[in-house]
């Protein structure tokens, strides 16, 4: 795995030289991931594709800013991400309640057994959340952001991103009982 980082902080330092195969090199080893997670953000093959074009293409016009701190691929991540939000909320797609307005109860975590049901099923229920659901739910257990780092990409409080996952999960364990 360090070999691994080594050789990607040295193809980074190639791009920021303007390498066109250094950067070939890490689309090609990055493309997959990052329409993935756009795609589960926008739930639309083609937007997703654009998003993914557009953040690669951001990511090497500011390679500059990249300091390092994160992997390359954790940086290249948060800019599809923010890109994926921005698309939703351009396309008015991306449905928020203030916390005031929402109805908070105290929830049950239910014992049903889901290990019979296969990832492509769950993640079929997962697309027919709320887009706001969605997007929360997979920022929390697929892309692993916890409630604070959720609360700041969506830009709502850190009280309202725990809401929505709470939630987000209710309507999934509802939509995979039926």
């Amino acid at each position: 795995m360090k070999t691994e980082s080594q050789h990607n902080n040295q193809l980074v330092e190639h791009c920021k030289s303007g390498d066109k195969t250094a950067q070939f090199t890490i689309y090609k080893q990055y493309y997959k991931a990052m329409f993935n997670t756009a795609f589960r953000i926008v739930n639309d093959r083609f937007e997703a594709e654009d998003i993914m074009q557009e953040s690669f293409l951001a990511a090497f016009t500011k390679l500059n800013s990249f300091s390092g701190d994160v992997t390359f691929g954790a940086w290249l991540k948060r800019i599809v991400i923010n890109n994926s939000l921005t698309a939703l909320k351009k396309n008015n797609k991306f449905n928020t309640v203030p916390l005031e307005k929402a109805d908070i109860r105290n929830i049950i975590e239910d014992k049903q057994d889901y290990s019979f049901l296969k990832v492509s099923d769950i993640l079929k229920k997962v697309s027919q959340l709320k887009n706001n659901y969605k997007v929360a739910l997979t920022l929390n257990l697929i892309e692993g952001y916890d409630y604070e780092e959720i609360a700041q990409i969506m830009d709502i409080s850190y009280e309202n991103s725990r809401t929505t996952v709470s939630r987000a999960k209710n309507k999934l364990r509802q939509l995979l009982s039926t």
